[in-house]
């Protein structure tokens, strides 16, 4: 999962940083997600990390404790070959079963696979908010998108 993380820092606008975390950092990680009750789904092919698929609370305060925000990345040679379509699926079902209310996605507004894949899996855009990131010299949009849960 690091190298998947590190990639997506150093050559996409998946993620919004500069730098990658150091590969201690995802020990952590790992345990907050693991301690909060929030899954880290992993596919495989033939024994690698092929993507993950996590989700957590969108926001702190209680009110918010029954909408979570999600990501989904995969490694580049297994895009397009299904891997994110079916991390989501067991995803969103997860929430589902938990009870949560709606599942939530932002997404750089130039990642139109990303936007595509959502809105194949029952997402709508309900915001795109111009020019909230930076990255790569230049502003960056945000596409939030919404899928009810129950």
């Amino acid at each position: 999962m690091h190298a998947l993380h590190v990639d997506a820092v150093l050559h996409s606008t998946a993620i919004w940083q500069d730098e990658p975390h150091p590969r201690s950092y995802f020990d952590g990680w790992l345990a907050e997600r693991r301690d909060g009750g929030y899954p880290v789904l992993v596919a495989e092919v033939d024994g690698a990390v092929a993507g993950y698929a996590t989700y957590s609370q969108w926001r702190a305060p209680e009110g918010y404790q029954r909408t979570v925000e999600h990501s989904v990345y995969v490694v580049e040679a297994y895009r397009g070959r299904g891997v994110a379509t079916t991390l989501m699926q067991a995803l969103v079902a997860r929430a589902t079963d938990e009870g949560r209310h709606v599942m939530i996605a932002g997404i750089c507004s130039t990642n139109t696979g990303s936007i595509a894949l959502h809105e194949r899996l029952g997402f709508t855009t309900v915001a795109v908010v111009p020019e909230v990131g930076r990255k790569f010299d230049r502003w960056l949009d945000l596409t939030l998108m919404r899928l009810p849960l129950v």
